[in-house]
C-alpha cells in the first residue's frame, strides 16, 4: 500500500524514544505550505502572481510578486502549530518571531521561499527549500546566533520542486526520500526511497558565462571536461545549467552528475554566491544522505557555521568523486595561475575563432 509522508513520518516518529509528535506536525505544517505554493505556481499568469513585487529584500534583491506570496504562505502555515520557537525567511533581515497568541515550540526553522524565481515567468520549475534546526534550551525568544550554526547541527532539511510533477524530497538523517504530489488525493505519496547518487558521472553543470572570473581549479576541472575523450578524463562530458538550485538538486539526485556554483574573483568579500544557511546547508544533507558529496571547494559544507543569516559560499555537490576531484585542485592548482587553454589562447570561446 502507498505510504504517505504523515504515515512516513510517524513511523520515523517511532522510532525515536521521547518522540512528542511536536516535529511530526511541523513537516506536516511545512508540507501543506509546499502544496499551497504548487497550487499558485501552477495557476502562474491565472492568479496574477507573475512579474515583479517592485520591492526588494534586505540583501537588495529584486522581489517577484511569488516570492513575496510563497513567503507568507510559510509564515502563516508554520506559525500557529505551537512547533516553531522562531524562523528565517531569505525575504527577511532578521529572525521572525512567533506572535505571542500563538504557543512556542521547540524548531527552528530557515527557508528560501521560492528558489528560482527569477525563471517562473518562462515556467522553468522552481522550488522551495527549507532546514530545521533545534531551538537552545532555556531560550524563550530566539536571537540571531541561535541559527548560525554548521550545517551538521540540522535535524532536517529538504525541498520541494515544482515542475510538471510536485515532489517533496527530506532527510530526517537517515536517507534522502521522495515524495511525489497525488493531486486527486492532496497527498505527498513516498516514491522514491532511498535515493542514491552514481558514482559515476559524465555530467557537470556550471554557469559558463561567468568563466572570465572562476578560480583557477575550477578553470581546470572544466578544460578537462570539455576536453572530452581524448582528454585526460578520457569520455565525453554534458553541460547543463538550468539557473535554479532546486532543480539543479533534482537531476542530480535522480540521474547523477555535480552541480558548481564557485566562488570567483568578481568579489573578494563574497564567499560565492549561495546562501549558506538555507540553500547549501540543506541542499547539502540532502545530497550527503544520498551517497554524495558538498564542498565549498575547499571544505564540507555541513562544517561550516554561517556568520551571518545571509552568508554567501561556494557550493560544489553531487557525485563524491568528482567533489573530491575539485577539493584536489583547489588545493594543488589555486596557489598559481592556470592558463585555461579553453578559454583562453586557443579556447573554443577566442574572439574570431572558425565556427
Amino acid at each position: 500500500m502507498e505510504q504517505t509522508l504523515t504515515e512516513f513520518l510517524i513511523g520515523e516518529q517511532r522510532k525515536a524514544p521521547g518522540a512528542t509528535g511536536g516535529f511530526t506536525a511541523l513537516l506536516n505544517d511545512v508540507g501543506l505550505a509546499c502544496k499551497r505554493i504548487s497550487c499558485l505556481v501552477g495557476k502562474g499568469a491565472l492568479a496574477g502572481v507573475l512579474g515583479g513585487a517592485g520591492s526588494s529584500n534586505g540583501q537588495g534583491e529584486a522581489q517577484m510578486k511569488l516570492d513575496v506570496a510563497a513567503d507568507r504562505i510559510f509564515r502563516r502555515a508554520t506559525e500557529w502549530g505551537g512547533t516553531l520557537a522562531a524562523m528565517v525567511s531569505e525575504e527577511t533581515d532578521l529572525p521572525y518571531a512567533i506572535p505571542a497568541h500563538y504557543p512556542k515550540g521547540r524548531y527552528l526553522l530557515a527557508f528560501d521561499p521560492l528558489d528560482g524565481s527569477s525563471n517562473i515567468d518562462v515556467n522553468v520549475p522552481v522550488g522551495s527549500i527549507f532546514s530545521v534546526l533545534r531551538a537552545p534550551e532555556g531560550v524563550a525568544e530566539p536571537l540571531v546566533q541561535d541559527f548560525l550554526r554548521p550545517g551538521s547541527a540540522q535535524v532536517c532539511a529538504g525541498y520541494a520542486i515544482y515542475g510538471p510533477t510536485t515532489m517533496l524530497v527530506l532527510t530526517l538523517g537517515h536517507g534522502t526520500h521522495g515524495f511525489t504530489l497525488d493531486r486527486e488525493i492532496g497527498e505527498f505519496i513516498l516514491t522514491h526511497p532511498g535515493l542514491r547518487i552514481p558514482e559515476d558521472t559524465s555530467e557537470f553543470a556550471i554557469n559558463a558565462s561567468n568563466a572570465r572570473f572562476w578560480e583557477p581549479a575550477v578553470k581546470r576541472y572544466v578544460d578537462e571536461c570539455l576536453a572530452g575523450r581524448s582528454g585526460p578524463r578520457g569520455r565525453d562530458f554534458n553541460m547543463r545549467w538550468i539557473a535554479s538550485l532546486v532543480a539543479e538538486a533534482h537531476r542530480i539526485l535522480m540521474r547523477g552528475g555535480v552541480f558548481l556554483y564557485p566562488r570567483d574573483e568578481r568579489d573578494a568579500m563574497r564567499n560565492g554566491r549561495l546562501r549558506l544557511l538555507y540553500e547549501a546547508s540543506p541542499v547539502a544533507m540532502l545530497i550527503e544522505q544520498a551517497g554524495g558529496r558538498a564542498s565549498t571547494g575547499t571544505q564540507r559544507v555541513l562544517e561550516v557555521a554561517p556568520r551571518s543569516l545571509h552568508e554567501r559560499s561556494g557550493f560544489i555537490f553531487g557525485a563524491a568523486g568528482e567533489v573530491e576531484r575539485l577539493e584536489l585542485y583547489h588545493r594543488e592548482f589555486n596557489r598559481r595561475g592556470y592558463d585555461a587553454p579553453l578559454f583562453g589562447v586557443r579556447g573554443l570561446f577566442r574572439a574570431g575563432a572558425e565556427a
